[in-house]
């Protein structure tokens, strides 16, 4: 019999958004979060120059900090990228592996993703690996076939319940306004506990497995109700503390 459902986790993912005196609307975020006491944990993942600043200004509230990518290696010569060990150095949680726009913009294979996933395990790092179909692919027929080889080839063999969180994000529903039925999400989600559960057995019961793609306060109760939905990754709603507490009253 299965045990009880993950905790949830509600994830802001600002991709390349935010300056310093962004720090505000974390801010926001964190005191909306103490008053308002979701059942869920948060996190937000701002750009890089700004985990130090954040991870501060986050310390001793229920707020975790997250990254949004990594290296696999720990240090060399590799101008004009960070490690999982920096990232976790300058106090992130978390950092985000495989996002769609990563594999597509940068042409990032399910090794490397792999690869980066083992790295942010070696830094004592949550990994959050991306996975999601394109709308071709949708059409096609393909979204189950496309989710078990990203599964397959971008997981590493050493995951567990605590370092490992799933994120299904259709190619097609970020940032467009688009999102799939509950009934699409329902059997990908499925799908992917399925897939987990056969590789981990009851660790990969418990590894949470979030929803992305054009989530707002306005879906987010339909969507985080779905079985085996454990929460959200969220992009552009993320960025104002007002949508994002939103989207966590879900778990009020």
């Amino acid at each position: 019999m299965a045990g009880a459902a993950p905790r949830p986790l509600v994830a802001g993912n600002w991709k390349m958004n935010g300056l310093k005196a962004s720090a505000a609307e974390l801010g926001k975020i964190i005191r909306g979060h103490a008053a308002d006491r979701p059942d869920a944990d948060l996190m937000v993942c701002p750009p890089a120059t700004l985990v130090l600043t954040f991870a501060h200004a986050a310390l001793g509230s229920k707020v975790a900090i997250g990254a949004q990518d990594c290296h696999p290696e720990a240090c060399g010569a590799f101008t004009g990228d960070i490690s999982a060990e920096m990232l976790a150095d300058a106090g992130a949680a978390a950092v985000i592996v495989g996002h769609s726009e990563r594999r597509t913009l940068h042409h990032e294979t399910d090794a490397l993703v792999r690869r980066k996933a083992s790295s942010a395990h070696r830094a004592g790092l949550m990994a959050m690996v991306c996975i999601g179909e394109t709308r071709e692919q949708r059409e096609a027929g393909q979204t189950l076939a496309v989710v078990r080889r990203q599964l397959d080839g971008s997981l590493p063999e050493a995951a567990t319940a605590a370092n490992l969180v799933l994120a299904y994000e259709p190619v097609w529903a970020i940032g467009t306004g688009l999102t799939p039925t509950a009934q699409d999400v329902a059997e990908v989600h499925g799908f992917v506990r399925e897939r987990l559960a056969a590789r981990y057995g009851g660790e990969g019961q418990k590894v949470r497995i979030l929803y992305g793609g054009s989530v707002k306060p306005s879906n987010a109760g339909e969507l985080m109700a779905v079985a085996n939905v454990n929460g959200a990754l969220v992009g552009g709603a993320s960025l104002k503390a007002e949508d994002f507490l939103g989207i966590a009253a879900a778990y009020a």
